[in-house]
């Protein structure tokens, strides 16, 4: 099918989706989480499809964020589930009140209605998109990356059998088959069909949608994440946080990209932090840490001398950049200049310094002792996420069920007239 035709099916099935009560869209999601299970060999061998196809042409990290495993597919299908745990927006009273003349006017949470999601090369984002989108009233239309077309081909076959074992018409869950530029263009300007556009990968999807977007459009994703050791740090939380900050999973958004060390501990610190990366991690037989350093930790530890614009990177792999600050307020001013408006944290035992990093931060998610790993919708409990906003309208951090959701005012009277 065309773009234009999926378009046109998607915004039709609005008015079937409109009807189902919570307990219908609950029944349904429990079959898709169902289905995703029951069709996980063939999920599996489309990825390895996928897979085999890019083998050459991209990194280890990123072959790790399209991999699929039944593991991982068991925690898509438990995604949808606790999706179902979670209350529905739909229909909810945000606010309500009678005015002198009598009438009664009722702020209501609605849906967005047709939510388009464009995406790189995760394949989960296709079952959790589907079932945020679904849960929260939303007919969605994913358009995912060429390279993970199968996997999401293959999740989109799985979840739409769930939705016809419940009778529910399958169109309520639309895949773009045009995985071009234009394709994505003709998505990002089909302005009478989408309500809300989504972009969900690098930089260069995210510039080229507000660039180009005739329909709304919430930037998400670019995550350019620091860590601040202040000079009031407990330094071995610091290097667990920063360990797991950084190597976890370094292709995801919410990884550690920039370490920001304060010059009063930067002596004691950064030899541990090279330790901690490095040599401990070729130990274990790792990969190490990339140390891309500023003229000041250069002198105290050795690594590779760090550029402006590394300090600009998401680099989405085993690597990161450390620069030696005076205090606190340098932290801040760095990361002023150069944030993505993601996630930051500060480690400190200092109580002042943290209430100045969290006040003066202008990120979507700002951490005290905590990793930026945490800036997920599972872990802020909001089931799976349709995303991470770094913009401030309308939504901002991990994107769960409200976010998906807009409002109209309901009012009634007895026949007032102005």
């Amino acid at each position: 099918m065309t773009t234009l035709e999926i378009l046109k099916q998607a915004k039709a099935a609005t008015a079937d989706l409109a009807l189902l009560s919570e307990q219908d869209k609950n029944v349904a999601l429990l079959a898709m989480a169902d289905a995703l299970e029951a069709d996980s060999d063939a999920i599996l061998a489309a990825n390895a499809q996928d897979i085999e196809t890019v083998k050459d042409s991209v990194s280890p990290v990123m072959i790790d964020r399209l991999r699929l495993t039944k593991e991982r597919i068991q925690a898509m299908a438990e995604g949808i589930r606790d999706v179902v745990r979670l209350p529905d927006p739909v229909g909810s009273v945000i606010d309500s009140f009678t005015r002198p003349n009598g009438i009664t006017v009722t702020k209501t949470r609605v849906p967005m209605g047709v939510v388009a999601i464009i995406y790189e090369s995760r394949p989960n984002v296709t079952s959790d998109a589907a079932a945020l989108a679904l849960k929260s009233g939303n007919v969605c239309v994913l358009r995912g990356g060429k390279e993970a077309y199968r996997s999401s081909f293959a999740i989109v076959k799985a979840l739409r059998n769930g939705l016809v074992a419940e009778g529910l018409p399958i169109t309520l869950i639309n895949m773009l088959e045009d995985t071009t530029r234009a394709g994505a263009n003709e998505l990002m300007t089909a302005a009478d069909y989408v309500d809300l556009l989504i972009p969900r990968g690098g930089a260069g999807l995210i510039r080229a949608c507000v660039e180009n977007a005739k329909v709304p459009c919430i930037q998400t994703g670019t995550g350019i994440c620091h860590v601040y050791v202040d000079g009031e740090a407990d330094l071995d939380m610091a290097l667990n946080i920063i360990e797991n900050a950084k190597t976890s999973r370094p292709s995801v958004c919410n990884a550690e990209e920039v370490c920001l060390v304060s010059c009063s501990v930067a002596k004691e610190f950064l030899p541990r932090l090279k330790q901690r990366l490095v040599e401990d991690r070729i130990a274990k037989a790792l990969p190490p840490v990339e140390l891309r350093l500023d003229a000041e930790a250069i002198g105290i530890i050795d690594g590779t001398p760090a550029c402006d614009a590394d300090f600009d990177t998401e680099f989405l792999n085993y690597i990161l950049a450390v620069k030696v600050v005076a205090d606190v307020k340098e932290a801040v001013a760095h990361i002023a200049a150069h944030s993505t408006h993601h996630s930051d944290a500060i480690i400190t035992e200092n109580e002042r310094n943290a209430a100045y990093f969290t006040s003066a931060v202008d990120s979507a998610a700002v951490y005290v002792n905590a990793s930026t790993r945490f800036t997920d919708g599972g872990e802020f409990g909001l089931g799976c996420e349709i995303g991470i906003s770094t913009q401030k309208l309308h939504a901002r951090g991990p994107m769960g069920l409200e976010e998906l959701t807009t409002y109209k005012y309901v009012v009634r009277g007895n026949g007032q007239i102005r």
